[in-house]
This record gives structure tokens, sequence and C-alpha cells, in this order.
């Protein structure tokens, strides 16, 4: 029977950790510490490092809220973290060893978000079928919009008669090196106007973020005679792009110039060679879903795909 142990993370572990990224099968960049701790003053860490014998098997991204411990709040998704070549059965005992250890540091429950499926080329469902097998529950279900980049677009017909529409209208795509203009101009107004609240980065964390991440972080911008009217914060991994903001001005929704840009980067990320353009979930405060979003999203030829969410209780 193989010889497991589970740790915390501490900053001694910074470049084990993220060399483990680089090569795991199921994670991209937001696993990477540098990312995972810019909001550390937010989130507890609770993550934890899985070893057999010396040698590292598997990494779980996680914080700490009162007697629970989550797949990072602070991520979109997160899970346990391994290699290509972990084997189904030793998964399921390093899930029991995770739980061990959980009860041992008086963890009562224990919430687990994967990683949704469109980003992987490999399967990844091993850990939920044990998570069941141990009593946890599907708490819920949320529905993740993504164009599948390998096949054909989809994208309606009034959708095409619009853009093709635009395309005369003398609009710039400027690939942006800085975020002010769209967080200043676009994204903080209209998200203040909207919907009365801010974006989860300020501007100071994405610049941050894009410091670190130069060629998985980039915003790009509509512009109509000099004034930005529309943009899309790109998170890029190695077979998936993130649309993690996009907003439009009021000038902007006149062109339908939002739009116009996720047509332009959905065809300039499938000539790239990507599998999915990634554009969100479309939960709502005040209902299940929100329809018009729904709508929208499917319009640009958006699939819907499952984001799941666990919950285990500790015995």
């Amino acid at each position: 029977m193989a010889d497991y142990t589970v740790k915390k993370y501490n900053h001694n572990d910074f470049a084990l950790w993220n060399d483990f990224v680089a090569q795991a099968k199921n994670a991209t960049f937001l696993f990477h510490r540098d990312f995972m701790e810019y909001h550390k003053d937010r989130f507890e860490d609770f993550s934890l490092l899985v070893f057999e014998q010396d040698k590292l098997r598997a990494i779980l991204p996680a914080n700490i809220n009162g007697n629970a411990v989550y797949s990072h709040q602070g991520l979109t998704y997160g899970g346990l973290v391994y290699l290509s070549k972990l084997k189904a059965e030793k998964v399921e005992s390093i899930l029991d060893e995770i739980l061990l250890f959980l009860k041992e540091n008086q963890i009562e429950t224990f919430y687990y978000k994967p990683l949704p499926d469109f980003y992987l080329t490999e399967g990844n469902k091993e850990i939920e079928f044990f998570l069941l097998k141990r009593k946890a529950v599907l708490e819920r279900k949320e529905m993740n919009l993504a164009v599948n980049l390998s096949v054909p677009l989809n994208i309606s017909k009034s959708k095409l008669k619009h853009f093709r529409r635009i395309e005369n209208l003398d609009l710039d795509i400027v690939e942006e090196q800085e975020f002010n203009p769209f967080w200043e101009k676009v994204l903080e107004p209209r998200l203040l106007e909207k919907f009365n609240t801010k974006p989860v980065h300020s501007k100071e964390e994405i610049t941050l973020l894009k410091s670190k991440f130069p060629q998985n972080i980039k915003q790009f911008s509509a512009y109509k005679n000099d004034e930005i009217i529309a943009g899309i914060t790109i998170f890029e991994s190695k077979n998936v792009v993130k649309s993690q903001y996009g907003a439009i001005s009021k000038k902007g929704e006149e062109f339908r110039a939002l739009d116009f840009l996720f047509i332009n980067l959905m065809h300039k990320y499938k000539r790239k060679g990507k599998h999915f353009f990634d554009m969100g979930i479309v939960n709502s405060d005040t209902e299940d879903y929100h329809i018009g979003l729904l709508k929208q999203k499917e319009e640009l030829g958006c699939s819907v795909y499952s984001q799941d969410f666990y919950k285990i209780e500790i015995n």
C-alpha cells in the first residue's frame, strides 16, 4: 500500500508547487502561486500538497473559512491537481488521505469545484466519482457558456448581419498594454451604473497580474475615432481563452461593438489553434440564470457546459 503524506502549503514550497502546476494535466496559470496570492489578504490559504514518500503526487489549491475548506474561493475553478500518469486507484487513495487530514484538523465541510471539462484534453472525472462514493452531494450546477473553436463557428444570422455592417464603420481593435482606458472609461462606470458593483479585480490588481503573466492576461479594446467604446479582458491558457471581463459604453451599444469584438477574437483564437472560447457562467442574483445573457451568448455560438460544485461533510 502506498505511503502518503499530506501537508499544508508554505512559502518554502513556492517553486515545487509551481513546477508541479506546469506539468499537471488539469491545471492552468490560475493555480500558479503568483496568481493565487495576489488576494491573499482576502483568503486564508489552506492549500495542500500530497506526497508519496518523497514524490509530490498531487496538490489542492484551497482556502479555509471557519470549519470549512474550499476549492479556492478566489479562483474560478479548482480541484485536485495531478499528472497524467497518476492512475485512478491512486487518486482514490489520495482523496482518502486528504479527507483524513481535514478530519484531523477539525474541518467539518469540504467544498469542491473542479475545472470545467472543456479545459482538458484528457478525462478528469475520477475524483468526482470517488467524492460521490464518499457521500458528497452535488450542491449545485451552473451553466458555463463556451464556443468550441475546433468546429465551424455557429454565430446567429442576426449577429453576423450586424457584424458585416459594423466591419465598414472603421472601428479599431487594439491590444492594449495598459488597463486604464477600459477600467476607467468603460468597465467600472458601466458596472456601477447597471449593477451597482465593481470588478472583482481592481485596476491595480489586474495590472499586477499582467506583469506576472504577460502571455496569459491580455486586454483588447474597440475604438471609434480614438474613443474607447468596448473592451474584453482575456485570460489565456493552453487550450482555452476566457473572457474574464467584457463591457461596452453607451456609444458602443449603438455600434454593437462588444459583439464585433467577440467575433473578431473568436476568429483570432480559432486561427491560433485554441480549443474553446470560454464566456463564463450566466448566473443571476435574482433568478436561477440571466435569460438575456444566456441568449446573447448562445447567439454568439456558445453551447452550455457544466460548472459543478460538490459538498462533503467530514465524519
